[in-house]
């Protein structure tokens, strides 16, 4: 897809069957996620620290290379706290951004107390728009996870709430999953986050069915993506 041209918000909202969401962190990575069956990317930059915000140059060269949606990472540190100075920033990379091709964005904030900071998630939403986002694992951080997810449920333009349940992984976290399905949430719920082959029937169970994976699909973070390891999780969560 040229630079200055977005993919539609409807390649992001409108999946049929379950999802499969690859972290990218260069087109190597994107070309492998998209040769073996995903669904959509999430671009980030620097998975040392959790993942941040990567450049519009990277997000342009995998909108040459790659047909798959990028949902790109707006964060600027490795906690879940923004200063005013790295909002602003982050509502200029905005623009830059989507003309690369962004599908949609990647992000959410805690205050310092952990409760949702909505001051500058609502920033950012009116920035990103009309283009969806994610609201990232910052509810897995919030001092009351349940609260977090009230505060966001309803947010507009919001696509998915990456989520492992618990700051352990999904593991630790499928009690939180399984309420917030239980709640009318499962289909906002992209799980991830220490996301194993064996939860996937579980949350399909619970009727979650957006997975998002990343060292899953490489071995290590030291490794590129293996086109092969997403072609198996494509499987898995097709069959559950």
């Amino acid at each position: 897809m040229p630079y200055g041209v977005t993919k539609p918000p409807d390649t992001v909202h409108l999946m049929t069957g379950s999802l499969l969401e690859v972290i990218a962190l260069d087109v190597r990575d994107a070309a492998a996620a998209e040769e073996g069956g995903a669904d959509r990317l999430e671009v980030v930059s620097d998975m040392g620290a959790g993942g941040l915000t990567p450049s519009a140059d990277l997000v342009a060269a995998i909108s040459e290379e790659c047909a798959l949606p990028q949902m790109v990472m707006l964060r600027c540190n490795a906690g879940f706290t923004v200063t005013p100075e790295e909002l602003d920033r982050l509502r200029r990379d905005v623009k830059e951004l989507a003309e690369a091709g962004a599908a949609g964005f990647v992000f959410g904030f805690l205050t310092a107390d952990g409760t949702v900071d909505r001051e500058a998630t609502d920033a950012l939403i009116h920035a990103v728009a009309p283009l969806p986002w994610t609201f990232h694992r910052a509810v897995d951080h919030a001092a009351d996870v349940q609260a977090a997810w009230r505060a966001v449920r309803l947010l507009p333009n919001l696509a998915t709430v990456l989520t492992s349940g618990s700051p352990q992984g999904v593991g630790a976290g499928l009690g939180v999953l399984r309420t917030r399905s239980e709640a009318g949430d499962g289909p906002l719920v992209l799980a991830g986050g220490g996301l194993k082959e064996e939860h996937v029937p579980v949350l399909l169970d619970y009727g979650i069915k957006a997975f998002h994976v990343g060292s899953a699909v490489r071995g290590s973070w030291s490794r590129p993506v293996d086109s092969a390891l997403v072609r198996r999780w494509r499987r898995v969560v097709d069959q559950g």
